[in-house]
Order: C-alpha cells, then structure tokens, then sequence
C-alpha cells in the first residue's frame, strides 16, 4: 500500500503544479511562495537545534501557538519551522513570526513555510534542507510520504492533540497493515480526547500518552488596544451582537435576524465576520437590498447608526469578540456544516451560541454545554430568540459568559507538558 501512495504522487507531480498555479490565480496560494509546495528554499537552515511542527490550517495553527511559546520558555537556542497548507494561517504565522524578531531579535527563532505537497522528491528536499531534530504533526495531518521520509531519516515524530473521528476510523480499519505503519512510526501521541486515544490505540499507535485538548489552553486572541478603546466609546450604549465565522448562506439568515429584533432593540448594531473576507462586498449588497443598511471595515467605513457592520478583514477576531458580549459561531446553521471553535469567545467570557451542524468541535460543544455555557439554537428563528433575550438580560448574558470562560481555561498547564514531551525527543544539545 505504502509503495502504491509513493508511485501514485510521484506520478501525479505535473497535474499538482498545475493545480498549484490555479489555485494561486484564485487567491488560495501566494504566487511567491509556490517554491516552498514543492519543497524549494532559499533561506539557509539555522545552526542548532531545529523542531519542524505542522499545522494544517488556522484552527491547527491557533492550537499549537501556547505549545511554541512554552517551547521557547523551556530552550531560548531552540528554532521552530512551522509549516501550514492555507494562505490564512500563514497570515496567521507570518504576524506571529514578525513579532518574534522584535523580541528575539533580527534573527528571530520561529519561521513560516507552506509544507510541501505529498510529492516523494518535494518531500525529500524539504527534510534535506531544514534536516529536522524532531517532526511534529497537529491532530490529523497523517501524509504517508513525508511521514515516510522522516522514518528513513530516523526523525523522532510526535503526533499531537491527534484526533480520528469515528468516520476515519472506520476508513482507516479497511486498510490495518497500512494505519498500523503509519502510526507506528510516531514515537508520541497525544491524543485529543479519550474516544481519540481507543481509535489510535486500536489502530496501533504506540507512545500514547495521557491525553488532553489544546484547543483548551490557547490564549485569547489578540487585539489592538487602541481600535478596541476607540470602537467602545463609539457605541457606548449601543446593543451589540456578533455573528462570528459565517458561511454562505447564513448571512441572509443572520441579516434576517437583525431585522426582526432591530425595532425591539434601538440602535442595534450585528457586527457580521465572514469566514472568507473576501464575500464583504457580495454580503454588503444583499443586506442592502433586504433593506438593512451595511457598512464594511474592508473600506474603512464604520459601523452603521442601526444595521450590519461587515467585519471583512484579517486578523481582528478578538478585536470582534471584546467589543460584543454576545456571539454566534458561524459554519452550523446550515447543513453540511462542520462548526467553528467556540472556545474563542468563550475565553473573553461571552456568551455563546453555536448551531446544530457543528460536528467539527463535538467535544469542545460538550464541555461547554456540560458548564452550562453554550446555547444551541436549532434555526435562524431560535438564534433571533436567544440574541433577544442576551439584550434584554445583561445578568443572564454576564452568567453565561462566566461560565463560559470557567470552562475555555481547562488544561491550562497543557502546553508545558506538550512542550516537555517534545524537548525529550530531541538529541542532546550540541549535536545534530
């Protein structure tokens, strides 16, 4: 089976570069950087000790960002290769990575690259040039050939907050010999929850530890202080709400939703944050012709005296959930769904509310239901009841928010045990 895969991609290595080259005509790679998909670098590898961690995209990357600073804490000499399939997420890490060279100096010790497709030779180049001391996979980023370069060069792999829905479980059993070499090469894994330790275990996963979910232990999102303070005393007294992460669709939803409760509630303001802010103008325009007046951010535009701000930018998510104390995650009014994290908010202590398509974050939905903290409306007309009901009742909205921040700070000391676990697969300091 393993033979077939590495047949299978080195032969489709010319349609891939094609796809590549689409894809960056749609804006879903950065024509720059197609060279690193296919393993090329031209920055030099940096002398010492090297952690390569993979993360496929924004939810990944989030996760892992208290295990790098934890990493950091522990060797101040240790360098971080983190790579990320999607333009978001290295949006995402290239911020992070420009603030680590203003703390750490010109040098810095965290770098983004896009991980190379699952080509035999692009994998090979990658792991010639960057020479790893340890391979580092985030929940479910199992790719048979890099996984396979990296045990031919003995590379300690770990497989971290890993998860295996039920669905894959049962794809992964049609095929045993071939799950049983590919997880037995990681010599940790972490599992994500209890359910996700029996699967992998099932399927032949050694070096199990306990597990525990680092979607838990992130830090809030960040936030510019100075927009914050400003946008505050700009609507003082205003009733707000968020509709965070929305998908197509559920935007003439969340617009219907503002118009039903905008003559209940004066000066209403639904601050709407499209997953993909390049939909701003398109959802600005059906708002406006529903008869809501909308304003975008993308323009500079602020928000309306009564109506929808589209929130079409990058990056200012924990800007959006500090200015409202009420919020809905988007991806899970509609069929198929998937859901978006709602520990996010929860940590800044909003209220919560996410719908019945949410299947993505089955556990985290669990815990903060289980604390109270979570309300699940079934449709747009019982989001509209509960929105109405956080304005009308500030007590009920602050309880909610409470307790919903008690449950998003579980497994706070995690990022320091993932940390430890990492360092002691690594060669003593000084070689490699």
């Amino acid at each position: 089976m393993a033979v077939l895969w590495h047949g299978a991609a080195a032969a489709a290595a010319p349609a891939l570069q094609g796809w590549l080259a689409l894809r960056a005509r749609r804006g879903k790679e950065i024509p720059a950087r197609l060279p690193e998909r296919r393993g090329i670098e031209r920055a030099p590898r940096p002398a010492g000790r090297l952690i390569w961690l993979h993360a496929a995209s924004v939810g990944e990357a989030v996760s892992i960002l208290p295990v790098l600073d934890a990493l950091r804490a522990r060797d101040k000499a240790l360098h971080l290769l983190v790579t990320t399939g999607t333009v978001t997420s290295a949006t995402l890490l290239g911020q992070r990575c420009a603030a680590g060279k203003e703390r750490e100096g010109a040098a810095g010790m965290t770098m983004h690259r896009f991980v190379p497709l699952d080509v035999p030779a692009w994998g090979r180049r990658f792991l010639d040039h960057w020479r790893p001391d340890a391979a580092v996979f985030v929940e479910s980023e199992l790719w048979p050939n890099l996984l396979a370069a990296c045990r031919r060069r003995r590379i300690p792999m770990a497989l971290i907050n890993a998860r295996l829905s039920a669905r894959s479980h049962a794809r992964w059993r049609r095929v045993p010999g071939f799950a049983r070499h590919l997880l037995g090469g990681f010599a940790l894994v972490q599992p994500r929850g209890a359910a996700d330790a029996a699967r992998l275990a099932g399927l032949g996963a050694a070096g199990i530890v306990a597990p525990g979910d680092l979607k838990f232990a992130a830090a809030p999102l960040p936030a510019n202080e100075a927009a914050l303070e400003a946008l505050r005393a700009r609507l003082a007294g205003r009733p707000v709400w968020l509709a965070a992460s929305t998908h197509p669709g559920e935007e003439a939803l969340v617009v219907a939703v503002h118009r039903r409760l905008a003559g209940a509630h004066p000066g209403l303001l639904t601050i709407l944050a499209p997953r993909h802010p390049e939909r701003g103008e398109r959802i600005a325009t059906e708002a406006q012709a529903a008869g809501v007046p909308a304003t975008r951010r993308a323009l500079g535009e602020m928000p309306p005296e009564a109506g929808v701000w589209i929130v079409d930018t990058m990056g200012e998510m924990g800007l959006w959930f500090r200015l409202s104390p009420i919020v809905f995650m988007g991806k899970s009014l509609l069929p198929p769904g998937g859901g978006q994290n709602p520990l996010e908010p929860a940590r800044l202590g909003c209220a919560v509310a996410i719908g019945p398509h949410a299947g993505n974050f089955a556990d985290q939905i669990a815990a903060l239901a289980g604390g109270g903290a979570l309300a699940r409306p079934a449709d747009a007309g019982e989001l509209g009841d509960w929105v109405d009901a956080m304005l009308r009742d500030p007590v009920a909205r602050d309880a909610a928010g409470q307790a919903a921040a008690a449950v998003a700070s579980r497994g706070s000391d995690l990022p320091d045990r993932t940390a430890a676990a990492l360092l002691a697969l690594l060669p003593s300091a000084g070689s490699g």
